[in-house]
């Protein structure tokens, strides 16, 4: 048992250093000035046998490679996998102003010889701005900004060099053609955060975010000749929706700085330790932008449907083959770069015995430096009605050519589609090529046409004019009235809303003296009171018609002696009342004082109702 736990653990240990990549990159920064000294690290993951450096031309070698090892294992779910990386770091400096590539470097990884990418370093003059930049490692990488084309602003002041840049790929276009926008923050100082921030609006464009980074990060890059610390805030892809000027609205934003107050006198190798920091807002924005959007050609072409870039398209059946009254979908695929995700479906005819339905469409879709590169689907479901050979489409779908500034048709042809014979019940069949009158009858012979003379005969009787009719419409008028007499009654009923209110009170004073009831089985001397006088109250105002803010112990007295109740009873109300305000405000005077005074208010709402 013990051997074979051992042969298991070996076996898994040697399938995972096996399974383990062998690959060799390299880390380098993409911009450096002329007097800087900065590294470049090579690190193979793996068992490496042999290290063969690239050749550094037009840099000198100052110190390496030195290597540095890294190794570890880890076991999840009983599989164990092995990390071996060994680092070369070579530490150079340039010999010249210029942009210069470095070879791959080799390296034989568990006798796997594998190479690294080559790099690109764009040496830059030294100035005092750049080095202000460089943070000492050197080891940010670049993003170009490659050829695009726009305009900058920024403010250099005592808090440091910030600039912001909004940066189009193109300024002059057709409408529909998509446009890249790219805004980017440069800097020499220590930005803290943001305030403000204020986008473009991009009016006259359709516009979607392409690129919206959530962790803002600096990466150092080559601006005005001068090597910056650089991060992308945003990018857009614009499509414009109207010919002419357009003009982009300035973005901009507030930078909190970092700024250091030094000691006063000069500065000593103690000023790390005790200058301070303030924090310095600066705002910097971007100058308008003015697109040149010419109109589309005229003559476009009539399967034209808004298309813009380059595209390709496919059209097939599915099925390929069906029987009558089945179901059948055609599929329209355009794939391709431009505006891909404004185009409409296209049009075309299907045989005239086919009944087709709505499209259906989907996308898949992303936004890269040209445009919208992808795909969208239209799917056309139809069903046959009809048995034969048919002929659909041809289908064509038209766009302009960006490159070539002329309109591009894509055809399919005609689509031959063949429909089986469904059902017994489908004996009509319409040939590709004709109309619908062209029919024929198959599946059975002419019939036999009688020649005798019909006898006719009368089925039903005839309702008009007839004693029935009388009697219908008799019975008609009768529960007319009927209903009209029972709807008046009810509606007096409820236009007398104090008649409502007096045959309810009675009904509403046991419902409130229910919940009174019940705070008396729970023992809740002040609750019990609260709810009783409430009753009492709320009843002498629904059966007497007393607004609750008139209500006193004078006025309920009243209304009880208007309306004719005896001076007895009168003065049981009150006395009831006056006990409820006392009891509510005076301490507990057991169950027994409770429940009396429950009873006498059945008796008391009870005698009221009969007198």
């Amino acid at each position: 048992m013990k051997y074979r736990r051992l042969i298991m653990l070996l076996t898994m240990l040697l399938t995972g250093a096996w399974a383990m990549a062998q690959s060799l990159a390299v880390n380098a920064p993409g911009v450096v000035t002329d007097t800087e000294i900065f590294k470049v690290i090579y690190t193979a993951t793996g068992k490496t046998d042999r290290f063969n450096g690239p050749d550094f031309a037009n840099f000198q070698v100052l110190a390496g490679p030195s290597q540095s090892t890294m190794s570890s294992t880890s076991i999840v779910n009983g599989k164990i996998t092995q990390s071996y990386e060994i680092s070369y770091t070579y530490m150079l400096q340039a010999s010249a102003v210029g942009k210069y590539t470095i070879s791959p470097a080799t390296a034989e990884i568990d006798g796997k010889t594998v190479s690294s990418k080559s790099v690109t370093i764009e040496v830059v003059k030294e100035t005092s701005a750049s080095a202000g930049s460089q943070g000492g490692s050197g080891q940010s990488s670049r993003q170009s900004g490659g050829q695009s084309q726009g305009s900058s602003s920024g403010s250099q002041t005592g808090v440091g060099d910030i600039q912001m840049r909004l940066v189009l790929n193109k300024t002059n276009v057709v409408k529909g053609e998509p446009v890249i926008a790219t805004l980017k923050l440069y800097s020499r100082a220590a930005i803290a955060g943001f305030e403000d921030v204020k986008f473009p609006s991009f009016n006259g464009f359709w516009n979607q975010e392409i690129d919206t980074p959530q962790n803002i990060e600096f990466k150092r890059e080559t601006f005005n000749g001068s090597i910056y610390d650089a991060a992308l805030l945003r990018k857009w892809m614009l499509l414009p929706q109207q010919s002419g000027e357009i003009t982009i609205d300035p973005a901009e934003l507030v930078c909190a700085v970092q700024v250091r107050n030094s000691s006063p006198g000069g500065r000593s190798i103690f000023d790390d330790f005790f200058d301070s920091y303030e924090t310095v807002r600066k705002r910097v924005t971007t100058p308008a932008i003015k697109v040149n959007v010419r109109s589309l050609p005229a003559g476009a072409p009539k399967s034209f449907t808004g298309g813009v870039g380059d595209f390709k398209m496919n059209v097939s059946v599915t099925p390929q083959s069906v029987k009558s009254h089945e179901a059948a979908s055609l599929i329209i695929t355009i794939s391709g770069t431009g505006n891909i995700n404004l185009i409409d479906a296209p049009s075309f005819q299907f045989p005239a015995d086919f009944e087709a339905y709505d499209v259906k469409r989907d996308e898949k879709v992303s936004a890269g430096s040209n445009g919208t590169t992808g795909t969208k689907t239209f799917e056309y479901p139809f069903i046959p009605r009809s048995h034969g050979e048919f002929t659909i489409g041809p289908v064509e779908f038209s766009y302009y050519d960006v490159k070539t500034g002329k309109y591009a048709t894509l055809s399919s042809g005609p689509i031959p589609f063949t429909v089986e014979r469904g059902s017994a019940s489908d004996a009509m069949v319409v040939s590709s090529g004709t109309d619908k009158q062209s029919v024929r009858v198959l599946g059975e012979d002419i019939r036999f046409i009688r020649t005798a003379v019909p006898s006719l005969s009368t089925d039903s009787v005839f309702l008009v004019a007839s004693p029935l009719m009388y009697i219908i419409l008799g019975a008609c008028v009768l529960i007319f009235i009927i209903l009209s007499l029972t709807l008046k009654k009810y509606m007096k009923m409820k236009a007398d809303v104090a008649g409502v209110r007096n045959r309810k009170a009675n009904s509403v004073a046991k419902a409130r003296l229910k919940n009174a009831g019940a705070y008396l089985k729970q023992n809740l001397y002040s609750a019990f009171y609260e709810e009783l006088h409430k009753a009492l109250e709320g009843y002498v105002s629904d059966k007497f018609r007393l607004a609750m803010t008139d209500l006193n112990r004078d006025s309920i007295g009243q209304a009880l002696k208007d309306a004719g109740r005896s001076e007895e009873m009168v003065n049981r109300m009150l006395a009831l009342l006056d006990a409820c305000d006392y009891a509510r405000y005076a301490p507990s005077s057991g169950t027994e004082a409770m429940e009396n005074h429950y009873r006498e208010a059945m008796e008391v709402i009870s005698g009221i109702e009969k007198q």
